[in-house]
């Protein structure tokens, strides 16, 4: 989720002035780049390339591709706030996929828990909502989400896959096929200041989902999916630390419901899981 953070802003800087396909198309280009680099440098790095499940990975593939271009289309018409707020609807679709596809059992505590997280980040962004953009870019945002959603739900599905090195080249190489095409007929140069920009989105892009791919190999949707949430909590710390741009009391109060929804909602799914309540 932090990881995610900071992928959000930078794609809120790049959306003025580079296509979505383009910035999405490097992306998958530079995660190509360095596992071809790696696995050069440290033969079998990542584990093996082979899959029993290409379809499924495929499936994913497209979704990522979905979640990445509705999540920068959106992003260049509307406020952060407001595409994050679209965005933390995520978790109830998860959730929702999770018992639907996955025959996961929830339970009535963490959906109650995560209504609370939202309704948090909904009290920490309330002064700077306007929802006077286009509608087009909401119903981008809202897109991206039932996409990133779905991702979530397969990564669960792909969490007897070994290695990281299969996750990203069937992410990576058929988003890149995909879009490589629309990229460069939309081409815009860029310079080199937002050439390493673009360069550090696909860094970012492919550690932050890798990072939720390994989670949801470990865990069910009713832990982690609430854990989202927390996406605000790192906002407000990268607004502090990087910008020095001091949280209202709006933002602190929705922050403090956020992690006090986060707790409960662990130690909800936790007896589901086995889990003692005071080990969570």
């Amino acid at each position: 989720m932090a990881l995610f953070g900071v992928l959000d802003a930078n794609s809120k800087l790049l959306s003025g002035t580079y296509p979505a396909e383009q910035v999405v198309a490097i992306r998958y280009a530079v995660l190509l780049a360095v596992l071809f680099a790696a696995r050069t440098a440290m033969r079998g790095l990542g584990g093996s390339l082979a899959t029993a499940h290409p379809w499924l990975h495929l499936v994913r593939a497209m979704f990522m591709v979905g979640s990445g271009m509705g999540f920068f289309l959106a992003l260049r018409s509307i406020p952060l706030a407001e595409g994050y707020l679209v965005y933390f609807t995520a978790p109830f679709l998860t959730l929702g996929l999770a018992a639907l596809v996955l025959r996961e059992q929830t339970g009535p505590a963490v959906w109650g828990w995560s209504a609370l997280g939202f309704a948090g980040v909904a009290l920490a962004m309330w002064p700077g909502l306007r929802a006077d953009g286009p509608w087009d870019a909401y119903l981008w945002a809202l897109f991206a989400t039932a996409c990133y959603a779905a991702v979530m739900t397969i990564n669960r599905m792909l969490r007897h896959e070994t290695g990281s090195a299969v996750l990203i080249l069937w992410s990576s190489l058929p988003g890149l096929l995909v879009l490589g095409p629309f990229a460069a007929m939309s081409w815009v140069p860029p310079d080199a200041f937002d050439l390493m920009a673009l360069s550090l989105n696909g860094l970012l892009a492919g550690a932050a989902t890798l990072c939720l791919a390994i989670a949801f190999r470990h865990d069910s949707a009713a832990r982690l999916a609430p854990l989202e949430f927390s996406a605000l909590v790192f906002a407000v710390g990268f607004d502090l630390l990087i910008w020095s741009v001091w949280p209202t009391a709006w933002t602190m109060g929705g922050a403090v419901v956020v992690v006090f929804a986060l707790v409960m909602s662990q130690r909800a799914a936790a007896p589901r899981q086995g889990i003692p309540a005071g080990n969570t």
